[in-house]
């Protein structure tokens, strides 16, 4: 399984995201949001890669999640934690 590529990822920059956050067995859920992506770049630490939302605020996605992906949307499945993100462009 290759790690997220986050140059990959730049195409979201900018494009405002439906962002959902799913337990794989079914327990409580987020509700999903919308945020504009502001910037996406690896942690200092290179295991997660983190989407801005501000200057601050981010979420971060495990660099070795299952990825699935198209140009209008980014799904990663962290197995070891059993969520997956979503984010699909509005």
């Amino acid at each position: 399984m290759e790690p997220i590529n986050v140059d990959e990822l730049q195409r979201f920059v900018g494009a405002t995201m439906k962002i959902a956050i799913e337990d794989i067995e079914g327990g409580d859920q987020a509700p999903v949001v919308k945020k504009m992506i502001k910037k996406v770049q690896t942690c200092p630490d290179h295991t997660h890669v983190r989407f801005y939302f501000d200057t601050i605020s981010f979420l971060a996605v495990p660099l070795n999640s299952k990825v699935n992906q198209s140009e209008a949307s980014f799904s990663a499945s962290d197995l070891v934690s059993g969520l997956t993100y979503t984010f699909q462009k509005v």
